[in-house]
């Protein structure tokens, strides 16, 4: 995962990436990108992948509302802890 960070924002990454990048599972990443809290993976010639921009977007997203929302002890993802 050390080489995420040297990634061009235009490259793909595969899911098992995600799934590290987010700490969730592969059902989870698929769930997610369906109901908009990762960005939709993108298919070319039968190979699934997501753009490294958009999901370093997201993960700057999440930790902004974590930090805006902890004193609500509220997560990323709106769940109540």
């Amino acid at each position: 995962m050390v080489y995420f960070d040297t990634l061009p924002d235009s490259a793909l990454v595969r899911l098992p990436v995600v799934k590290s990048l987010f700490s969730i599972s592969a059902p989870t990443v698929w769930r997610w990108s369906k109901s908009g809290q990762l960005p939709k993976p993108i298919r070319i010639s039968g190979i699934t992948g997501w753009q490294v921009g958009a999901l370093r977007k997201t993960l700057k997203d999440m930790t902004v509302l974590q930090v805006k929302n902890d004193s609500h002890s509220i997560n990323a993802i709106g769940a109540v802890k």
